[in-house]
């Protein structure tokens, strides 16, 4: 997403993270919420059909899980179409039981809150504590701790592995394919 400058504080003036410039938006009330989230819904879409493949190991992981009887969600702050335009695109879809992207108008509700996970669980027919997400960035851990479940920090850059240890990670891996080999060797 380009440089946003349009929504009122000094905090997005000069951010190009799309996320924040989401969060904030809510100062320029519902109108701008709205054409906000809207455009960054359509740049997501076109982003994922645009994407490479997936996080090598991923797939194998995926298939682990489902192998192991376990369920599987993806809870993202991105939107739900996003994520399901990557999941078809790279026919992905059948692994995966549910897709919990961020409330639409609602950026108060995107992790670190814990929204997100509560509506994935409740999905999966499952206790929060029961779950354990996986997820390579600090309010993804924060948002699992909030529930009462488990996380596994994925460290996908360099330097990453503390961050997560730090905010809580139960576990923290480098690799996608370490999950898929912990989910076979259950």
């Amino acid at each position: 997403m380009a440089h946003y400058d349009g929504t009122s504080g000094s905090k997005a003036r000069g951010t190009d993270d799309p996320m924040e410039v989401l969060r904030l938006a809510s100062q320029s009330g519902k109108v701008g919420l709205r054409a906000i989230e809207e455009a960054l819904t359509d740049a997501e879409v076109t982003a994922a059909r645009l994407a490479g493949q997936p996080v090598p190991g991923s797939l194998a992981a995926l298939e682990a899980a489902r192998a192991s009887g376990r369920k599987v969600a993806i809870v993202s702050n991105n939107s739900s179409a996003c994520v399901r335009s990557f999941l078809t695109l790279h026919q992905l879809h059948h692994l995966v039981d549910a897709v919990v992207g961020r409330a639409p108008y609602r950026p108060d509700l995107m992790k670190p809150d814990p929204y997100l996970l509560l509506l994935a669980s409740d999905e999966l027919e499952e206790r929060p504590q029961g779950c354990t997400l996986i997820g390579d960035s600090v309010t993804d851990i924060e948002a699992a701790q909030a529930t009462g479940g488990r996380s596994i920090g994925f460290a996908n850059k360099p330097g990453k592995d503390g961050a997560l240890s730090d905010a809580g990670a139960d576990v923290v891996v480098a690799s996608m394919a370490s999950v898929a080999e912990a989910f076979r060797s259950l």
